[in-house]
C-alpha cells in the first residue's frame, strides 16, 4: 500500500505548513491571537478562507474542494503543530461535518458559502454534563408546537461557541435520555431570544462555552436531517473529530520532540550538553518512536474513517485514539522531564504543547473509554 502523498497532497502540505510557521512560528504571535475577543483574530480566519481549506472538505457540487480524509489529516497535522487557535475543529470538522453528511440542498445553499468564504463559522452543541462520552445520553427536549419545536435544555463545553454564528444542537423528540432512537439535530441562530451562551476560556488555551435553551422556537425546516435518526450522524461526526485530533496530536509531538531534543543539544550540565547522556538520549528515541506509532494510527484513522463497515469503522477509530493518548501522555511527560522546570512554565512554548495533549488525551473518549470499545468490538478486523 502506498502511504506517499500524491504531488497535490504535497502540495496543500507545503501551502498550509507555511502559512502557519510563518503565522504561529513562536509563543508571542499565539499569545497575542490568544486574547482576542474570540480567541482568535478574524483577519486569519479569513487567511484560510483564501487558501481554500474552510471548502476542503466540501463537496465540488456545493462549491467545496472536494478533500477526503487525507486532505482533513494534512491540515490539522499542520495547524496542530503550530497550535493555530482557530476553530477549524469546532466550525469545519464538526458542525460542518453535520450540514454536509445531514444537511439538505436548501440547507447547504444557505450556509456552505458564509462557511467557506470566512464570514459564517457553525458550533456543534451536543455534549451534556451527565453524558460524558456516551453520545446516545441526551436530556435535552425539542417539542413539537405549530410550525416548528421548542427547545429546552443545556449544552456543555460546546468548542467555540462564542464565535459561532449558528448552533448544530441535538435534543431529543422522542423516547427516554439514553435510547439510541429520538434524537433531531437542529440548525439554530446563535442569537435567537432563549440562547445564552456562557462563554469561558480552556486548559489549553482554546475557548469554549455552555449553551442554555431556554424556551427557544425553531422551525421545522431548520430540522438537520431525518427526525428521531440524528445519532448515526452524530456519531459519524465524532469519527471525524477523533481522526483530525490524532492528526493535531502528531503535528504537536512532533513539534515537541524537536523542541525537546534542541534543547538537549544546547542545555549544559557538567561543562557538556545534557544530550551527550545516554540515559537522556534513550528518552528523546522514546519519544520519537512513541510520535512514529501515532503517526501510524493517525493513518489508519483517516484510511478507515470512511469504511462502510459500522462496527470495524468504530473500532478502528478507537484503537487509533487509544494509541495517540499514550503516545501523546508519554511524550508530553517526557518532554517535562527532560527540560526540567522550564518545561512546566507559560513562557516556553513546549509547556503549551503538553497543556494541549493533555486535552486532546480526555476529548471525545479517554483512553479507559476506548479501549472498552475495542474491547466489546472483539478487537480490531483481521487481529487474531
Amino acid at each position: 500500500m502506498d502511504f506517499d502523498l500524491s504531488d497535490e497532497q504535497s502540495l496543500l502540505k507545503d501551502s498550509v505548513s507555511r502559512w502557519a510557521a510563518n503565522t504561529y512560528g513562536t509563543l508571542d504571535p499565539l499569545t497575542a491571537a490568544r486574547t482576542e475577543p474570540l480567541g482568535f483574530p478574524e483577519a486569519r480566519w479569513s487567511e484560510l478562507a483564501d487558501l481554500g481549506l474552510l471548502g476542503l472538505p466540501f463537496a465540488e457540487a456545493d462549491g467545496g474542494f472536494g478533500g477526503g480524509p487525507v486532505e482533513m489529516l494534512v491540515v490539522k497535522e499542520a495547524l496542530g503543530r503550530v497550535m493555530a487557535p482557530e476553530p477549524y475543529l469546532a466550525s469545519i470538522i464538526l458542525g460542518g461535518g453535520a450540514l454536509r453528511l445531514a444537511g439538505s440542498a436548501d440547507q447547504k445553499a444557505a450556509l456552505l458559502p458564509g462557511l467557506m468564504d470566512g464570514t459564517a463559522r457553525l458550533a456543534f452543541a451536543h455534549g451534556e454534563v451527565q453524558a460524558r462520552y456516551d453520545l446516545n445520553d441526551v436530556a435535552t427536549t425539542a417539542r413539537a408546537v405549530a410550525g416548528g419545536f421548542r427547545l429546552e435544555g443545556r449544552k456543555s463545553v460546546v468548542l467555540n461557541a462564542d464565535a459561532a454564528r449558528t448552533l448544530v444542537v441535538s435534543a431529543r423528540t422522542s423516547g427516554a435520555r439514553r435510547d439510541a432512537a429520538g434524537i433531531t439535530l437542529f440548525l439554530l441562530p446563535a442569537d435567537v431570544p432563549g440562547v445564552t451562551v456562557s462563554a469561558y476560556p480552556t486548559q489549553d488555551g482554546g475557548r469554549a462555552g455552555d449553551v442554555t435553551l431556554s424556551e427557544v422556537f425553531v422551525p421545522a425546516h431548520s430540522m438537520l436531517g431525518a427526525p428521531d435518526a440524528g445519532l448515526p450522524v452524530i456519531e459519524r461526526v465524532v469519527e471525524g473529530a477523533i481522526a483530525a485530533l490524532c492528526a493535531e496530536a502528531v503535528g504537536l509531538m512532533e513539534a515537541l520532540h524537536g523542541l525537546t531534543v534542541e534543547y538537549l543539544k544546547t542545555r549544559k550540565q557538567f561543562g557538556v550538553a545534557i544530550g551527550s547522556f545516554q540515559a537522556l538520549q534513550h528518552k528523546a528515541v522514546d519519544m520519537f518512536v512513541a510520535l512514529e506509532q501515532a503517526r501510524s494510527m493517525a493513518l489508519y484513522a483517516g484510511m478507515m474513517l470512511e469504511a462502510e463497515d459500522d462496527a470495524e469503522r468504530r473500532a478502528a477509530l478507537s484503537a487509533a485514539k487509544v494509541q495517540i493518548n499514550r503516545s501523546a501522555r508519554l511524550v508530553g511527560q517526557t518532554a517535562v522531564q527532560l527540560h526540567g522546570g522550564i518545561g512546566m512554565t507559560m513562557e516556553y512554548l513546549g509547556a503549551h504543547h503538553f497543556r494541549r495533549l493533555a486535552m486532546i488525551e480526555l476529548m471525545f473518549g479517554d483512553t479507559p473509554y476506548h479501549q472498552r470499545r475495542v474491547v466489546a468490538a472483539g478487537g480490531l478486523v483481521g487481529a487474531a
